[in-house]
């Protein structure tokens, strides 16, 4: 594989951090984002001529800017970018303010739509690369207590939908992936915010609470297996729009499209009617 540039969003620990070390792996140059680069000191010193620690907090727009003009004038190019940073909410829609929405939507969202504004330019220019959008199995179907980030997932699948067929002129690839559970930081103290508990919500919710407290580091799912799916996915001649991995994570899309269709047929006299 010939070397490419990977600019990662969110690679100081999770998927970000398996996705930097497998494209320095593989012998590529990787623009490690993230807001604190602390974090990224490790990495950085592990590969200096590959990697460069960028600080960007992606609900900032001048960040995002400032940040693919530092990986221009480092690496001259960028061939792959990979939208990661976002964390999530665990609340029933009554039990989420306003401002924790609107705050879950700035980041996994519209910290999304900046960065790929920002790198757009040079992808068309060069007619070529690709854009990984890090979506999850709650951007096909949600259950109680994860409105807030599915509902921050579904509007990033919808916009990369509408993305690839804008894109596939320039010879620019759009995949989507769909995790079920990995072994990242989503499901700890600081990647996931739980909302204050409404007893009237104890029976639904209740369940959704108690196992994103207790998923941490037992998830089944391995982040560098990932990397390599992805790597895969991008690597062929026809990308798929959409990438499920893990097994929960295709039973679960597969069930809910089985449903969708199911529904569609039983309605579909009224819908014609």
């Amino acid at each position: 594989m010939s070397e490419q540039v990977w600019f990662i969003t969110g690679a100081s620990s999770g998927f970000g951090e398996a996705f930097a070390r497998y494209a320095i792996g593989q012998g590529h140059k990787v623009v490690a984002a993230a807001r604190s680069i602390d974090k990224l000191d490790a990495l950085a010193a592990e590969a200096p001529d590959q990697v460069l620690a960028q600080p960007l907090d992606v609900t900032r727009t001048s960040d995002a800017e400032i940040a693919v003009k530092a990986a221009l004038d480092r690496f001259g190019r960028i061939d792959v970018l990979i939208n990661n940073a976002g964390y999530g909410v665990v609340g029933a829609v009554e039990e989420t303010p306003m401002a924790e929405l609107r705050a879950q939507m700035e980041t996994n969202f519209f910290g999304a739509v900046a960065v790929t504004q920002a790198v757009l330019p040079t992808l068309r220019a060069r007619r070529s690369g690709a854009i990984v959008n890090i979506s999850s199995l709650g951007g096909q179907l949600s259950m109680p207590g994860f409105g807030a980030y599915s509902a921050s997932k579904f509007a990033l699948e919808g916009l990369s939908e509408a993305l690839a067929g804008e894109l596939a002129p320039f010879g620019i690839k759009v995949l989507i992936v769909e995790p079920g559970a990995f072994r990242t930081n989503l499901a700890s103290g600081g990647a996931m915010r739980h909302m204050p508990a409404h007893p009237a919500y104890s029976e639904t919710v209740g369940p959704t609470r108690e196992f994103a407290h207790a998923m941490h580091d037992t998830q089944p799912g391995d982040p560098a297996k990932a990397a390599r799916a992805i790597a895969k996915a991008l690597a062929a001649g026809v990308t798929p729009l959409r990438l499920q991995l893990g097994a929960d994570a295709v039973d679960m899309v597969r069930g809910h499209a089985e449903r969708l269709l199911a529904d569609l047929e039983t309605w579909a006299p009224v819908a014609l009617d």
